[in-house]
């Protein structure tokens, strides 16, 4: 056996090779209430304050008017009272952003800010409570229904999230302490596995045993120790029973728990150091440090189980996790990803000087051929197999090996192609068609909240340019980032968020202040250019244009005649030019387009 000098080391050792994934679970376990509580002293310290701070300032002015004053209302049957204080609610939210200046986290306008409001003001609450009256007829009913739909939403969304999450993050630590590589989505394995609920039903029960021997005090310190097992033996094997994974963890702490309770005493001066520290320490060394410790105590008590056999340890199956496999055991099951990777790749050697630059750097060639189209084939299989290159070499866990082997499936990756070139016809066409999208999208959603048709944007066609241009020069600029869709995602959003920007400023400045959009009021926004609920629709936006529509556009267009494409290009761009010059003169203003002062005193009085 190894010393407890010998498992700190290793622990330390895994917790410098995954240190910024390891820190993070450990902080989502402590925000979500699964563990580590605790550490989160210093936020819970300052709210504290702030509450105290309010309560002495209503102690003076006098009592003022809450949330609970309205959920009273509905549990009394006074409905009708609940919703007036929250509209009176609502109507203070509105007013105390209006008054307080706050250029940033505006509360006054925009559908998150209303979202937020209705949540705080309990307005949503009392809109539920109403249409479970309108519906049975009944205060006890529509109050019985409103708690039973609290406690289901309370207890499932606990029984999927903070009572699982501890198995999550044992695999992840698992995980990473024999490979060199961890990545983010295989905190999912339980989902692509089709494992989640049977895991969570074990913690479950692991959580009630353990609760009824804590009324025995001593029965309940006992039981914590010889239930610790449970969640890493969940991680190894998902789909072993509920008892037997009891059992087994009880099985395995026999002997060893006050060795447990002496390793847990060993972390006694970094808990000290946390607790002066407000939890600081603790959320960024501590945790998962005694998480990856207690790993490699597992590993230990495992490899123990298997050499000294105990009943069910034959259900620790997944060798993989604790030893790398040879490399011919992966060459078998990993063959379609040796076949694509020895294939020489796909190049456009065709293509020489500003051509090549252009399709190297923004993905856009000047024409189409068939050399292009087995580039485009060629990349998608190789995006299908990425993943699994870093499984054959060893770099992570091989999940083809795996006793549960998750859905190797991706067609839908490669089948639209997006990693491509465009050709400038189609960047051209693709502008027009998504500017001519954007227009639509304004209008339809001021007819629909306003009742009445405006001709949005500075031009006067059916055109806004920033849809085209913003989804143009994600294509363009992004052509790099494709390969990877949590970075696509990212930078189209601050891409997106700098063009809005200045796109603003550029129109303030060049006509006297006169403004075509303003997020004044909205939370989260800057200078009233943009917000967060716009930054995030052109982020999701972003990735829809670039995984699904841009490339079946191209496709589309690409069966066009050019003898067609072409000449429409450039009546598209002669009609555009005109309508550019002709309002640089005679910008689109008026009702609905330009009067944003109109707009935010009405959002106010509602």
């Amino acid at each position: 056996m190894q010393t407890r000098k010998e498992l700190k080391q290793k622990a330390k050792h895994n917790l410098k090779k995954h240190y910024l994934i390891f820190a993070a679970l450990c902080l989502i376990a402590g925000f979500i209430g699964s563990e580590f509580n605790s550490s989160l002293t210093f936020i819970t310290s300052t709210n504290e304050e702030a509450d105290t701070a309010d309560m002495s300032s209503s102690s003076i002015i006098g009592p003022k008017l809450g949330i609970t004053d309205v959920i009273a209302d509905i549990f009394s049957g006074n409905l009708e009272d609940g919703n007036r204080k929250a509209s009176v609610l609502r109507a203070d939210i509105v007013e105390q952003s209006k008054e307080s200046g706050d250029p940033v986290f505006g509360r006054s306008r925009g559908v998150l800010s209303s979202l937020i409001n209705s949540i705080t003001s309990g307005s949503l609450l009392v809109n539920i409570a109403m249409a479970l009256q309108s519906i049975f007829r009944s205060h006890n009913a529509m109050l019985a229904i409103l708690i039973v739909l609290g406690m289901l939403v309370f207890c499932g969304g606990w029984f999927l999230t903070i009572n699982v999450y501890p198995v999550i993050s044992r695999r992840m630590f698992m995980e990473g302490r024999c490979y060199d590589n961890l990545h983010v989505h295989r905190s999912l394995f339980l989902l692509k596995i089709k494992r989640w609920i049977h895991a969570a039903a074990t913690m479950l029960l692991s959580r009630i045993y353990l609760f009824l021997w804590s009324f025995t005090i001593i029965g309940g310190i006992i039981k914590h120790y010889s239930y610790y097992m449970v969640p890493y033996i969940v991680a190894e094997n998902p789909d072993i029973p509920s008892r037997a994974a009891i059992k087994l963890s009880r099985q395995m702490m026999k002997g060893h728990k006050l060795e447990c309770f002496v390793h847990t005493l060993t972390f006694i001066g970094w808990d000290l150091l946390g607790s002066i520290t407000l939890g600081l320490v603790n959320i960024l060394f501590t945790n998962p440090y005694k998480v990856a410790f207690f790993t490699e105590y597992y590993v230990q008590l495992r490899q123990l189980a298997k050499d000294n056999p105990i009943e069910n340890s034959h259900l620790l199956n997944d060798d993989y996790l604790y030893v790398r496999a040879e490399r011919k055991d992966l060459e078998k099951v990993y063959s379609d990803v040796i076949a694509v990777t020895s294939q020489q790749k796909t190049s456009l050697n065709e293509l020489k000087g500003i051509q090549r630059l252009f399709a190297d750097v923004f993905g856009v060639t000047f024409r189409s051929s068939k050399q292009e189209q087995a580039y485009r084939r060629d990349q998608a299989r190789r995006i299908r197999v990425a993943r699994e290159i870093e499984a054959l070499d060893g770099k992570v866990y091989p999940t083809r090996l795996s006793p549960f082997p998750s859905s190797q499936k991706r067609e839908w990756i490669g089948s639209v192609h997006y990693i491509r070139h465009y050709s400038i016809w189609s960047i051209i066409m693709i502008f027009f068609i998504l500017a001519f999208i954007g227009w639509l999208w304004e209008v339809s959603l001021h007819l629909i909240t306003n009742g009445e048709f405006v001709n949005r944007g500075v031009l006067h066609g059916p055109w806004l340019p920033i849809y085209g241009t913003g989804s143009v020069l994600i294509l363009l600029l992004l052509n790099k980032l494709r390969k990877y869709p949590l970075l696509e995602f990212i930078s189209a959003t601050a891409l997106c968020g700098c063009v809005e920007y200045f796109t603003a400023y550029y129109l303030e400045m060049t006509h006297n202040g006169q403004k075509w959009w303003d997020y004044t009021g909205y939370y989260l926004n800057l200078d009233g250019r943009i917000c967060a609920e716009g930054l995030l629709t052109f982020g999701i936006g972003g990735m829809l244009i670039v995984y699904v529509l841009a490339p079946i556009l191209d496709n589309l267009i690409q069966k066009i005649s050019r003898n067609i494409l072409i000449p429409l290009c450039a009546a598209l761009i002669i009609l555009y030019s005109c309508d550019q010059l002709y309002s640089s003169g005679h910008p689109n203003t008026g009702k609905g387009i330009t009067d944003y002062a109109f707009l935010i005193t009405y959002y106010l009085e509602i």
